[in-house]
């Protein structure tokens, strides 16, 4: 029977998760400013973005390995993108638009997504205790019976109090991901409480997963099914997939694990693609473009479509629900922005990282998988973004989350 389901489920994904991932035309070699740039508001044919250009093309020259993609967001519309490398060096495959990164964690901020939208229709709350819909979390031992169960809004801001993985954590990191849902209830008595829901910031990848596992339930519909129905095709991310088709192997960046003593290999990220991810899938499963990014960013910056989610409430769920990540004694639900003081990641909402930046607030993620690095970063203020995709992860490898950084320090003056 499960054999069957899983079969039934394989043919779902076929029909569901982008069977149709071809070469957009100006996808071929590298990349020119895309029409429009000197339009946007970034100023005279984007004089920032040329310099983003030399410190992008610096920082892969230092590091040489696998293939970087780079791209700037202004409004709803990716106005600039730029690839070095090449996607798959054994194919001579140049890396360029339509090159496919995996973004790891980035896929925490579509988790969340789904939980607003959720919210919105009623089907959930932010407070519901997450045993309502996954009673599975109550294998998870350890938990005194004095303390009071864990929120769904818990699980979305790492306040949960669980572990940042499974103990054994190899053991259900490995499968694929029609069964992600089977290999987190069996690695559950392996998780652990580190402190009291509530008490303080902790981040938590099985935190994730646990919140994935409820939404489902709630949802009544499979997590691999209602991202692509609900999020990427509203938002037309017709090359993004939470499952390696053949049509996104066929794009996909062949990933590098890199160390200092300049030795790369593909070998490890080969093998995940094959084998899956286990329990990582609404923590981390999700393949994508620059393009299709740039949307989901200007979704996120309040310019997507209303049917997705209302503008006016996603910016609300962004600024509202945000816990310091600094000391437990600083835990606090507040909105942050102008009241932030330190650089770092100072806090952390519903799926989402506010970073304190010279004059502003970045808000964003980064996520790395074997052999791949990724980050998405906006000044929501200013209505930019910048994203920066590598097919390298590891020491030597180029700083994804620093180069955004950096690069929207440049867009933000």
């Amino acid at each position: 029977m499960k054999q069957n389901r899983k079969m039934l489920s394989r043919r779902k994904l076929l029909m569901l998760c982008f069977l149709l991932l071809a070469p957009s035309a100006a996808g071929k070699g590298q990349q020119a400013p895309l029409p429009g740039l000197a339009t946007t508001g970034l100023g005279n044919e984007c004089r920032q973005c040329r310099q983003i250009e030399a410190m992008a093309a610096g920082e892969f020259a230092e590091s040489r390995v696998g293939s970087l993609t780079v791209g700037v967001v202004f409004g709803d519309e990716l106005v600039w993108t730029k690839s070095y490398g090449n996607a798959d060096p054994n194919r001579s495959l140049p890396a360029n638009l339509d090159t496919v990164y995996r973004i790891g964690s980035i896929t925490k901020m579509f988790t969340a997504t789904m939980m607003e939208q959720l919210v919105e229709a009623g089907k959930v709350e932010l407070n519901d205790p997450v045993e309502k819909y996954f009673p599975a979390v109550n294998r998870v031992p350890m938990r005194s019976k004095d303390d009071p169960p864990i929120t769904l809004l818990q699980l979305a801001t790492h306040t949960s109090g669980l572990s940042r993985e499974p103990a054994d954590t190899t053991t259900y990191v490995t499968g694929e991901p029609e069964v992600w849902k089977e290999i987190l209830i069996a690695s559950l008595p392996h998780v652990h409480y580190e402190f009291k829901p509530g008490k303080r910031f902790s981040y938590s990848n099985v935190g994730y997963a646990v919140l994935g596992a409820a939404l489902e339930q709630a949802g009544g519909s499979p997590y691999l099914e209602y991202l692509p129905k609900h999020i990427f095709l509203p938002l037309g991310m017709t090359h993004t997939s939470l499952v390696l088709t053949p049509q996104v192997q066929s794009h996909l960046a062949k990933g590098y694990q890199t160390n200092l003593v300049g030795s790369a290999s593909s070998a490890e990220s080969d093998l995940e693609n094959r084998t899956g991810r286990g329990y990582k899938v609404p923590n981390g499963a999700i393949y994508t473009t620059v393009g299709d990014l740039a949307k989901f960013a200007s979704f996120l910056m309040g310019k997507g479509p209303a049917d997705v989610l209302a503008p006016a409430r996603l910016l609300l769920y962004e600024d509202q629900y945000v816990v310091s990540t600094g000391a437990p004694v600083h835990l606090k639900m507040t909105i942050l922005g102008p009241a932030l003081q330190v650089r770092g990641i100072d806090g952390y909402g519903l799926g989402i990282m506010s970073i304190r930046r010279p004059g502003y607030t970045a808000t964003g993620h980064n996520g790395a998988v074997s052999g791949f690095s990724a980050g998405l970063y906006m000044n929501r203020a200013a209505g930019v973004a910048v994203i920066v995709l590598s097919s390298a992860n590891g020491d030597g490898a180029v700083d994804v989350r620093d180069l955004a950084l950096r690069a929207l320090d440049d867009l933000s003056k």
